[in-house]
């Protein structure tokens, strides 16, 4: 059975950076792609960051430069740096997988999600 479980948010004034951490466990073979999504109070949930088994990494416009994604495969882990944080970032931070190497921005195409965490940037 695959788990994803994400750590590492919290509050943190404008222009701050937060790191959020996703464990991965269960069958990770077939996961081709992994992702962070976000979503706010009232507002449609929507990809952050992408990565795939070939290391291409994408990222929503709205990033700007600000997030970088990695993962290690020897840890099972999928991480997210955030610097540079305003408060529109705010919103529930959610990690998740795929099937296949294409890093698809709609959210149905996710089979695999973790219960997410909240990330609240104050300005």
């Amino acid at each position: 059975q695959v788990q994803l479980v994400e750590s590492g948010g919290g509050s943190v004034q404008a222009g701050g950076s937060l790191r959020l951490s996703c464990a991965v466990s269960g069958y990770t073979a077939s996961m081709r792609c992994m992702g962070w999504f976000r979503q706010a109070p009232g507002k449609e949930r929507e990809r952050v960051a992408a990565i795939n088994n070939f290391l291409d990494r994408y990222y929503a416009n709205f990033v700007e430069g600000r997030f970088t994604i990695s993962k290690d495969n020897a840890k099972n882990t999928l991480d997210l740096l955030m610097n540079s944080l305003k408060p529109e970032d705010s919103a529930t931070y959610y990690c998740a997988a795929k099937n296949g190497p294409f890093c698809s921005v709609t959210t149905p195409d996710y089979s695999y999600w973790g219960q997410g965490t909240q990330v609240t940037v104050s300005s």
